[in-house]
């Protein structure tokens, strides 16, 4: 097994389902390939994600002297995080639910 850095951040305020389109983008892709892939992704949680990365990267060669030109994403996923509830109100006294949802993303980088 070789040595492995992770980085996650909870409760980010982007539904998981949205966040999962793009982490779909760039698992097992090299790290280099998949900031690039990021930068050019219109999707709000590409900032996000890229910062992420940045930061399992920094770990990666901080913590564990890992050569960062070897790394890539060997595991990415996505967990639905706290929901907030929240009412909307609708004609003839009625109330309509709002569902804020978040995510918490974790990113696993491992040297090939």
């Amino acid at each position: 097994m070789s040595q492995q850095a992770k980085a996650h951040v909870n409760n980010i305020r982007i539904p998981a389902r949205k966040v999962r389109l793009v982490v779909d983008l760039i698992r097992g892709k090299k790290v280099g390939d998949a900031v690039a892939i990021l930068r050019h992704t219109p999707r709000s949680a590409s900032p996000v994600l890229e910062k992420l990365l940045n930061s399992a990267i920094a770990n990666a060669e901080h913590n564990y002297q890992l050569d960062v030109n070897k790394l890539f994403i060997s595991e990415a996923f996505v967990n639905e995080g706290p929901t907030m509830k929240r009412f909307q109100p609708r004609s003839q006294g009625r109330a309509f639910s709002i569902f804020k949802r978040s995510s918490h993303i974790t990113l696993v980088v491992s040297e090939k």
